[in-house]
């Protein structure tokens, strides 16, 4: 298939030999050693904001082309030109003639030499969460206004003279701690120090009572910065409103610090149980979270989180430290997650409640049936190509196919180092290829699919496949752990995947499996399970909702010995 990607540039390159081109210099300062990354020239029709930020699925993204970089010496220059990838418009010839701003940016590289013996160059993440256009260390341009006319051959020059700082850590405060530990596992997988970290809320008298141990309530979701929903002051009265377009509202970053600050004072108040909260960060050199499961590519994160961090976090601020006394929530990639930790630990918690998850069943890997369809950007048939839907909103109006939001990818990165979402879904789920790197479950231009990495990813990570499978083995102790709530027009058509799993669950025997699967109607992602409220609001509540819901929950399968009185102060 590479091949045939190969032989089908060469001939758009002959055809259109050519274009307006830039070159891009780098200032002394900025270029001591040399560099490999990806380098993005990113053009805008306006200037709301620098083009970096202006990238994205939706209807208003600006443009945005990219080229590999390997060992760029200092003094030299780079030439982006027609051989590079663009998205949403895939070559520069064919761009229309106007004024622009434009910009470029190299998303830097660093090499790993892994434990498998391979060697492969990936951005690390340097605390921003794994975004490119955001982390610290790389370098760009300060956008100027040009015009390009693609039918003219001179050189565009541009000069990168800036770069991004590094990003200030949070402060621990009475409520809100902060803990950073090297994973052992993790080193030795990637061949360099390699850090977990969490962000920790302790409950009301944690002080005043230091002969209590906690139980751990696990928000699984995307890189926090820091711990979110928490407030202990007013809303900001000269806060500016702003718009939330995905829920038609204005002032909505101050719903936001209302519902945080009601949080602290629930969280502070007579009723609400004591325990630990926190929220994980694993951010990788594919993205922002780990998918919390041990992987060829991303590395054994799943023992890391489960075996190292975990209890480190519970020794130092007085957990239980057993697996009765954790469970574990989160919406999107952490509904995924907590569901996937629950299945392949399942001792070591004691319940999950996963929100609008990522695919838990790959028959529905959003729109593509990874084990029966040929292509993942179309509806085949014999006389024409239907495009895949990828993202739409709660009418069912489509803003991104399948191929557009691949596409974006592909010119953010090759190899699956994009940071986004079916490139780490590529880099977690599948085997890794003979280079290092992810094999792909389709190739990423045309999107043909790979029946025999589709086998793997079944008995891998196909969490509706694996329940089943398994169910002999871990049956006894899933009972009752687990919860599953998505919008019946969740924007990514997670709830398909969903309907499948509540149809094999039902059909769960030898024990029964007493979970739970419920739908919001009309809800788009990410719906948690809250009848009473807008999905606006409820998803400002995970940690109130689910931590009241556990903690009477839990008391039907503790063992007999547990202390589940003296943190009920």
């Amino acid at each position: 298939m590479k091949q045939f990607i190969a032989i089908t540039f060469v001939s758009v390159f002959f055809v259109f030999s050519k274009a307006q081109t830039f070159r891009v210099n780098i200032s002394n300062e900025l270029h001591t050693a040399a560099l490999d990354g990806r380098l993005l020239l990113l053009l805008s029709t306006n200037n709301k904001s620098e083009p970096r930020f202006q990238i994205s699925d939706a209807a208003s993204t600006q443009l945005v082309f990219g080229i590999d970089i390997e060992n760029w010496q200092s003094g030299t220059s780079q030439l982006i030109d027609m051989h590079a990838f663009g998205y949403p418009i895939e070559r520069l010839k064919d761009i229309p003639a106007g004024d622009y701003y434009v910009q470029v940016l190299l998303h830097k590289y660093e090499t790993f030499h892994l434990k498998t013996g391979q060697t492969v160059k990936l951005p690390m993440d340097r605390g921003e969460g794994q975004h490119w256009n955001i982390a610290p260390g790389n370098i760009y341009s300060a956008p100027i206004k040009i015009h390009f006319n693609p039918a003219t051959t001179n050189e565009i020059n541009l000069s990168i003279t800036k770069m991004i700082a590094p990003i200030k850590q949070p402060e621990d405060t009475k409520y809100i701690k902060h803990i950073k530990i090297q994973s052992k596992l993790l080193t030795e997988f990637w061949g360099r120090p390699m850090y977990l970290g969490a962000n920790i809320l302790l409950p009301e008298g944690f002080d005043t009572h230091p002969s209590v141990k906690y139980p751990l309530a696990i928000f699984h979701g995307h890189f926090p910065a820091d711990f979110s929903g928490f407030r202990t002051t007013n809303p900001d009265e000269n806060l500016k409103p702003d718009t939330a377009a995905r829920f038609n509202l204005t002032g909505y970053n101050k719903i936001v610090q209302q519902e945080a600050y009601k949080f602290y004072q629930e969280w502070t108040g007579a009723n609400f149980p004591r325990v630990l909260a926190i929220e994980i960060q694993h951010a990788n050199p594919y993205y922002d979270d780990s998918y919390a499961v041990n992987s060829e590519n991303i590395g054994p994160y799943g023992d890391a989180i489960t075996y190292e961090l975990i209890p480190a976090i519970e020794k130092k601020f007085r957990g239980i430290g057993q697996g009765w006394a954790r469970f574990m929530y989160g919406g999107s990639t952490g509904g995924w997650e907590v569901l996937a930790a629950q299945v392949f630990y399942p001792d070591e918690y004691n319940g999950c409640y996963a929100a609008c998850p990522d695919p838990i069943d790959f028959h529905h890997y959003s729109t593509i049936n990874i084990y029966s369809d040929k292509n993942a950007y179309y509806v085949q048939s014999d006389f024409k190509n239907t495009s895949r839907p990828g993202a739409r909103n709660y009418l069912g109006h489509v803003s991104a196919t399948i191929k557009e939001m691949n596409q974006r990818e592909l010119a953010l990165g090759t190899r699956s180092r994009s940071g986004d979402q079916f490139d780490i879904w590529e880099a977690v789920f599948s085997p890794m290829d003979k280079d290092g790197y992810p094999k792909r479950i389709y190739d990423k231009y045309t999107g043909a699919i790979d029946s025999s990495v589709a086998v793997y990813w079944k008995e891998h990570y196909d969490l509706t496949h694996i329940i089943q499978r398994d169910w002999s083995k871990i049956g006894n102790s899933l009972q009752g752990k687990i919860h599953i709530y998505v919008g019946d027009m969740d924007t990514y058509y997670l709830n398909n995947a969903v309907y499948s799993a509540e149809d094999m669950i039902k059909k769960l025997s030898n024990p029964n499996c007493n979970c739970e699967v419920d739908y919001g109607d009309r809800a788009e992602h990410c719906w948690n399970g809250d009848h009473t409220q807008p999905n606006y609001m409820s998803r400002l509540h995970y940690h109130q909702m689910f931590i009241k819901k556990w903690a009477e929950e839990m008391k039907t399968r503790v063992p007999k010995t547990a202390d589940i009185k003296s943190w009920r102060y």
